[in-house]
């Protein structure tokens, strides 16, 4: 206590000092007869005087002992809100506010902060969208820009557009209806969209939905903004990918069919590094006129599920296979599905573009919980796999 109550008195001591070097100055300059430096000298006693002096000492203080603070959170999970700064509001009720809304831990040292800074009073007016999971750090430069603000929006891969609709929904971003009804409609312009005129007429836009983070407008974001972009980044990224592999011979799929079978990969692989392999199985399962049996085709034809609130049924038993009467059952119906069954990353994409080579069509999952599969090329091997990793036998 006795070290903090010097280095207060330390700190206001040299304000005192800097107070009285700038008063004497000033007088000094009045003596003086130069019209043009006097000025400038003023301003630069001024500027020297503000910076030592601008802080509360005691808030100097606090930063300094509390700086590790600075970049630790109040809630890594925390979710996103929307946070107003009305005009005129100083940096003390704003990091008051802050508080009070949950989104920092230490309204003091918010304000400790931008007052060392030096941006206390850079802070604007306006709607800002910020998390506890932001640091003062970040929240503090967000805070200097409000035209800057935007509301980002991550899609992850394997998702299926009813998910993401129903995420957009949930986490208030966008119109998730407005977002299902555009999606599945999928009526863009095909001047802007070439790529779409693959899929077959009236089918929804599944499989063009490139899964990505996206940053929408601030003020009144749009489905249409998210699908827009979606399909900007699908025409970055995949058709140079496609367009490359046709180039080299390593496919003569179509575009829609390299979906179809990206998209169970994608929900079919856990470890990246097993893709190319379970595509190769698909593809080589479809040139010995097998059925795919792939389990996702199962379940995208399930839908949703109530009981679990959930769109993926999981597990799903080999009985319930034969009462799942779709075409997108591949247990019943022979071929590819009618359509992508969710939005593939471009790694899946790749995959079934560049697929291993091996003569396996048949793989199981290991009981270790790792997502690891374990492929054979005859049904004999299959069964023996399947007795040895999932029966313990």
């Amino acid at each position: 206590m006795n070290e903090i109550v010097q280095n207060c008195e330390l700190r206001i001591a040299n304000c005192a000092a800097q107070s009285a070097i700038l008063r004497n100055s000033q007088l000094a300059i009045r003596k003086s007869q130069s019209p043009i430096r006097n000025p400038l000298l003023l301003l630069i006693l001024f500027t020297f005087f503000l910076a030592g002096c601008t802080q509360d000492p005691m808030l100097d203080l606090y930063l300094d002992n509390n700086r590790a603070m600075l970049d630790v959170p109040l809630d890594p999970n925390g979710s996103a809100v929307t946070f107003q700064v009305a005009p005129g509001t100083p940096a003390r009720a704003i990091g008051q506010k802050l508080f009070d809304e949950g989104i920092i831990g230490d309204a003091q040292l918010f304000e400790a902060y931008v007052r060392s800074k030096g941006i206390a009073q850079q802070l604007e007016a306006g709607s800002f969208r910020l998390s506890p999971s932001m640091t003062i750090v970040e929240i503090a430069d967000i805070l200097q820009d409000a035209r800057a603000q935007a509301i980002r929006v991550t899609i992850p891969e394997g998702w299926r557009l009813e998910q993401t609709a129903d995420h957009l929904t949930d986490a208030e971003l966008v119109d998730g209806a407005a977002y299902r009804q555009l999606a599945e409609a999928g009526d863009f312009d095909l001047n802007v969209y070439p790529f779409l005129a693959t899929r077959p007429a009236g089918t929804s836009l599944e499989g063009y939905l490139f899964p990505n983070t996206y940053d929408l407008p601030f003020d009144n974001p749009q489905a249409a903004d998210l699908i827009r972009r979606q399909l900007d980044s699908f025409a970055a990224r995949v058709m140079p990918l496609y367009e490359t592999a046709i180039a080299e011979g390593a496919t003569d799929l179509d575009l829609y069919a390299v979906l179809i079978i990206a998209s169970i990969v994608e929900r079919e692989a856990v470890i990246a590094e097993e893709r190319p392999a379970i595509a190769a199985v698909y593809l080589n399962r479809l040139s010995v006129g097998m059925r795919l049996e792939a389990d996702p085709t199962v379940q995208y034809a399930m839908g949703y599920q109530e009981a679990a609130d959930q769109w993926w049924k999981t597990p799903v038993m080999l009985a319930e296979y034969s009462n799942v009467n779709s075409p997108y059952n591949t247990y019943l119906y022979p071929g590819i599905p009618p359509g992508p069954i969710a939005s593939p990353g471009l790694e899946s994409i790749r995959a079934v573009l560049y697929p291993d080579e091996h003569n396996y069509i048949f793989f199981v999952a290991t009981p270790d919980g790792s997502g690891a599969h374990v492929f054979a090329e005859t049904w004999e091997e299959h069964v023996a796999n399947v007795q040895r990793y999932q029966r313990g036998q």
